[in-house]
């Protein structure tokens, strides 16, 4: 009996690695559709030459493409081209965080801004590097090329961000092997036809890296307004001294979160954000699905 990882899923059939990056493409025991176990690309699973025996248990798991154990997202946000934009940035935040994936802020395209723009779009995001790695990358320059590499070592990364941020240049860059793969991806992981029959992580320097079209959407429609301040480390740090156990720090007196702001201490924009996706929330009609 061995140990490994699932990369890939096509049509039934599964791609097994080990620790070597031996491959081995087997089918789970017929018991498995028994038991209502599905296993999915990312699952630890023990396995033979011929099945998968064991699916072991999952820290989380991701609807589209269909993945489990990510240990990190790469959330790419460009500097220029489209321009940087902290309330999309922050949605990503939210929703990465409820998904219990550790997400790692990239900064694209640093090389289009003038010394002045960069300086202060650096000053902003110094409050988000409190709680979160950010890590800025030029496919001109190269600056941040091996942080990213050091980062990913050994981590099951999901790739998501704005369209045009350069998430394909970032990969191409910083490992040519995925040059093939690149214009697949977004097809292979959950975009088009291959949806349901193609899923796979692919290898990324030392680890794997798979792009995650569910979060293109930025769809909160599964989000509970109430929840939204769980997603946020640095208001949730604060919120045992707000007066309300229950505190939503939007227009409740004694709100500690809020005094913050006010104070400087929470930047303005941060919170301003997280008002407009809070209501954005609340907006959302429930959808009832029929019997």
């Amino acid at each position: 009996m061995k140990k490994g990882r699932i990369t890939k899923l096509i049509g039934g059939l599964y791609t097994v690695q080990d620790d070597n990056r031996q491959e081995y493409v087997i089918k789970p025991l017929g018991i498995f559709r028994y038991k209502n176990i599905s296993p999915k690309v990312g699952d630890i699973v023990d396995y033979t030459e011929d099945n998968i025996t064991k699916v072991y248990e999952r820290k989380n798991e991701l609807y589209r493409p269909m993945i489990s154990n990510v240990d990190q997202a790469l959330l790419v946000n460009s500097a220029k081209k489209p321009n940087f934009s902290f309330l999309l940035l922050d949605k990503f935040l939210a929703m990465i965080e409820a998904f219990n994936i550790v997400p790692i802020i990239i900064v694209t395209k640093v090389d289009l801004m003038t010394e002045i723009e960069l300086e202060d779009l650096k000053k902003k995001l110094s409050y988000y590097e409190q709680y979160f790695k950010v890590i800025y990358f030029s496919k001109v320059t190269k600056v941040g090329m091996n942080e990213i590499l050091d980062i990913t070592d050994h981590k099951v990364n999901v790739l998501a961000g704005q369209t045009g941020a350069g998430k394909s240049t970032l990969l191409n860059t910083i490992d040519p092997n995925l040059n093939l793969a690149t214009n697949e991806i977004s097809k292979a992981l959950g975009r088009g036809k291959h949806t349901t029959r193609h899923v796979q992580i692919y290898e990324f320097g030392k680890g794997y890296i798979a792009d995650t079209p569910g979060f293109s959407k930025l769809e909160f429609e599964n989000f509970q307004s109430d929840q939204l301040k769980y997603y946020y480390p640095d208001f949730f740090q604060h919120s045992s001294k707000c007066k309300f156990h229950e505190c939503n720090h939007i227009h409740e007196p004694g709100c500690e979160v809020k005094r913050l702001m006010n104070a400087g201490e929470i930047l303005n924009i941060r919170y301003d954000n997280y008002v407009t996706i809070f209501q954005e929330i609340l907006a959302i009609k429930p959808k009832y699905k029929r019997d």
